[in-house]
């Protein structure tokens, strides 16, 4: 247990550390937005620039799409919601595996939810769970270095869109047969960006990006936006795209003039700063920020498929929002989707209702993880199986008197 008469003495430190880190953070802030005001004022050149020497910059430059200095309004009062509607989301949970339990195996279990609105139709509100045991579920990554832990983690990615790309077909077989078409958003937790992949070998790669990549597609042919939502961003790719004019050097160069100290270099003048706080201060609760195209290195590996974002100030925080390119081609989509999810957070008191509710369906409590192993035991049991119980350890940590 805690001692807190210790941790109370440190807090104490810890408190005046974080009044300092706040003032050199408003020095970051202020310094950041002179560079994005000059920037702004030139921007065809140093989107230009960007553009010219992406293949030998260091870091992720985001690419904006719009002057730097837009602020658009969600939902201002001009413009209404669908008359009804439909969000789908997905989340996930899982039971990892412990070579101390009964069996090594591992559970995934899919968070899935369609709340209609303007009709009278019941949400759909579920989890579906499947058991890895398996060779090929349980060792398939070790023969590129990946524990089995981590490759779980990424077949739950890949099973969370591949469950939304069904929910997203069933919903669109579905409207056609009702009175009134309505619209619909498709909505994950996190990012579209798969940056796991960047650092995996390129057979565990394509093992795992094209079952991604092919839900994306079938969400696309049938309409529906695509949107992923990022809570508490730590990205810093547009204020990597401000790092062009605080670069020393006549041609951002970093292979040449700075590399194997990128993060040290002479225009990195911002970090720890994260985009999230910095456009906190130019936007307003229910405002975006402009549109970028994200030029993350991994993104090199997704064929056709680009990856926009933009900063979203939803009232308690500014979320990163991203989606596919057909979805920041078509204005009129985007703000509707936009809205959509501006009225979600809403409805969640700070957080999309749809995807929170995924998460409850998707969660595995100490009480489930307990009941399936019961279950298991009993399973193993009928089919013959003896002398069927958990490690020493396992057994002592679950009867210890703490």
């Amino acid at each position: 247990m805690l001692d807190f008469t210790q941790l109370t003495a440190q807090l104490e430190g810890f408190s005046q550390d974080l009044v300092q880190e706040a003032h050199a953070r408003q020095k970051r802030i202020d310094h950041a937005a002179t560079l994005l005001e000059e920037a702004a004022t030139y921007q065809s050149h140093w989107v230009t620039l960007r553009n010219d020497w992406n293949d030998r910059l260091g870091f992720n430059a985001a690419e904006p799409l719009e002057p730097l200095q837009t602020v658009k309004t969600i939902l201002d009062g001009s413009e209404s919601l669908p008359t009804t509607y439909t969000v789908l989301a997905t989340d996930g949970s899982q039971i990892a595996p412990n070579h101390h339990e009964i069996a090594f195996c591992y559970v995934l279990n899919i968070g899935r939810v369609a709340i209609h609105y303007g009709n009278k139709r019941y949400p759909l509100l579920d989890s579906l769970p499947e058991v890895c045991y398996k060779a090929q579920d349980l060792y398939q990554g070790q023969q590129w270095g990946i524990s089995t832990e981590e490759w779980m983690g990424y077949r739950r990615t890949v099973a969370e869109l591949e469950v939304l790309a069904d929910l997203v077909e069933t919903f669109q077989n579905d409207r056609f047969t009702d009175d009134s078409p309505h619209e619909a958003l498709a909505l994950v937790d996190g990012s579209l960006i798969y940056w796991f992949l960047e650092g995996l070998p390129a057979p565990a790669r394509t093992e795992l990006l094209n079952p991604l990549l092919g839900a994306w597609q079938r969400i696309q042919r049938t309409g529906v936006p695509l949107m992923g939502y990022i809570s508490a961003s730590r990205s810093s790719e547009t204020l990597n795209f401000l790092r062009l004019l605080s670069c020393p050097y006549q041609m951002p160069d970093c292979d040449r003039h700075c590399q194997g100290k990128v993060d040290r270099a002479p225009c990195q003048v911002f970090s720890p700063l994260k985009d999230a706080t910095f456009w906190q201060t130019y936007l307003k609760p229910g405002q975006r920020g402009p549109l970028w195209r994200s030029h993350a290195r991994v993104l090199n590996h997704y064929g056709e498929q680009f990856v926009y974002f933009c900063h979203l100030h939803v009232g308690s925080e500014i979320a990163r929002i991203e989606f596919p390119a057909e979805v920041a081609a078509n204005p009129q989509a985007l703000q509707q989707a936009l809205a959509l999810v501006l009225t979600q957070v809403q409805k969640g008191y700070g957080y999309p209702l749809a995807l929170a509710e995924a998460h409850n369906q998707a969660v595995v409590r100490s009480g489930d993880r307990r009941r399936f192993f019961s279950l298991l035991e009993r399973s193993l049991q009928e089919a013959g199986l003896k002398n069927v119980a958990p490690s020493s350890k396992e057994t002592r940590k679950r009867e210890s008197i703490a």
